[in-house]
């Protein structure tokens, strides 16, 4: 396998990306940025500081005073850092999924925020994963997937994930199915590169696949490259 392959993932909320990806990551010894966390962090710190996504002028000095870092530990596990502050456990909530997705629909901020990313896989083994990774981070990944399952089971799988971690204890099925719903719509319709399948990305549907499948899937392409 080559030295810096790079491995593309684009998918809608809740279709599994970031466990399937840590799991690559693991088994090939890759780096794995999660995209949507740092969008996460910069709708973070926007809530903490007041600024609306809605206010252009404020979202560019928010860009500006908001220095968005990623570092990785000894295990690669990723941490996302605001200003210096770890933020890494505290932007897993319903609230600050809907900041990252409302600051994703302004092009100046996803302009920002690919810039990072592409400087970060430009000298590293990556597998990225986010909603715009195969048409417009990496347009030449050596490996384009995009992921998905039914509506059903990805609030299933969001639902049993929050219990798990023990976050968003008082949220029900029914309540994340329907921030999925609103997601997937405001990421499908934005101006700013918005959620799609590329042309040349395999579309693997995970709806009856567990992790461990997905994860053999798609390191058997990246083997084939």
């Amino acid at each position: 396998m080559k030295k810096n392959i790079s491995i593309a993932v684009d998918g809608p909320a809740g279709s599994g990306k970031s466990t399937v990806c840590k799991m690559v990551a693991d088994r090939l010894g890759l780096y794995h940025l999660d995209t949507g966390a740092m969008y996460r962090a910069l709708g973070y710190a926007a809530i903490r500081n007041g600024v609306s996504h809605k206010d252009l002028d404020a979202v560019l000095r928010h860009i500006e005073n908001t220095e968005i870092k990623v570092s990785f530990d000894e295990e690669k596990k990723q941490h996302v850092h605001v200003n210096g502050e770890d933020v890494t456990d505290k932007i897993r909530t319903g609230e600050i999924a809907q900041a990252a997705s409302d600051f994703g629909t302004v092009e100046r901020v996803r302009a920002h925020m690919v810039k990072l990313q592409r400087e970060f896989a430009a000298g590293n083994p990556v597998i990225l994963d986010g909603r715009d990774i195969c048409m417009y981070v990496l347009p030449d990944a050596d490996v384009k997937i995009f992921l998905t399952a039914t509506p059903e089971e990805r609030a299933k799988r969001r639902f049993l994930d929050f219990k798990q971690k023990g976050i968003r204890q008082d949220a029900t099925l029914e309540d994340i199915a329907e921030e999925l719903k609103t997601r997937d719509a405001q990421d499908s319709s934005r101006k700013a590169s918005p959620l799609a399948v590329a042309e040349d990305a395999y579309v693997l549907d995970t709806t009856n696949m567990t992790a461990e499948e997905a994860c053999n899937k798609i390191i058997a392409m990246a083997e084939e490259k």
